[in-house]
């Protein structure tokens, strides 16, 4: 049987490509900068909070990082409305990222953080720097520059996690490529795009992240 492939097609749809395409990117920017901000606080917590907080933080990143993320956006768009909050697909979509990413992101920090030489913080202690400060200032640039490939790879797995997020409709690259073929039947060919799509976003995102990270979070250096 011959198979006559018609990518044109799906490419005569490019202002639907292009707006999920838009939409992925800026759910992957507000959930990194918020999901890496949460991250960070939980990854403190964890590592000098009270013994409470450390067993609430700790209670919220193994039921994230051992629960689907279908689910825990599925709980976010359809759970929280039977409690009198109504959202609306986007919105969801940001919620569900930023607490999946704020739990994988509070490990990975966390690791940095243990990792930070006992002299520098004898050294900010001589200085009469406040936990706040020595936090901030001596200890967290180290460890995000040690960590900061697995934190790039991490919000790399989110953005292309965000392709669920059409299962509620939000107007994202996956849900893109399912309306174009559900108006042109053309299944393979539009899929194939946006794969292709997903593939090239990856690379520049990574590409942003590992150009960005050293001259906005550690000054220029990287380890």
């Amino acid at each position: 049987m011959r198979i006559e492939l018609d990518f044109i097609a799906v490419l005569l749809q490019w202002p639907l490509l292009a707006k999920g395409v838009l939409w992925t990117l800026g759910l992957t920017a507000i959930s990194a900068i918020l999901g890496l901000l949460l991250g960070t606080l939980c990854a403190w917590a964890r590592s000098s909070g009270p013994l409470w907080l450390r067993w609430v933080v700790g209670s919220y990143v193994e039921l994230i990082r051992n629960t689907p993320f279908i689910v825990q956006l599925f709980f976010v768009f359809f759970g929280l409305p039977a409690a009198g909050v109504k959202l609306t697909p986007e919105t969801a979509s940001v919620i569900a990222m930023v607490i999946n990413l704020g739990a994988y992101a509070a490990e990975i920090v966390r690791a940095g953080i243990d990792a930070t030489p006992r002299g520098q913080l004898e050294a900010a202690a001589s200085l009469a720097l406040s936990r706040v400060q020595t936090f901030f200032h001596v200890v967290l640039p180290p460890a995000l520059q040690k960590v900061w490939p697995a934190l790039t790879s991490q919000i790399i797995i989110v953005m292309l996690g965000s392709a669920v997020c059409g299962q509620i409709s939000t107007e994202e690259l996956s849900y893109a490529a399912n309306l174009i073929q559900s108006r042109n039947f053309r299944a393979f060919e539009a899929f194939i795009i946006a794969t292709g799509i997903y593939l090239l976003l990856s690379m520049g995102v990574r590409s942003l992240l590992n150009w960005a990270g050293p001259r906005f979070f550690f000054g220029g250096r990287r380890g």
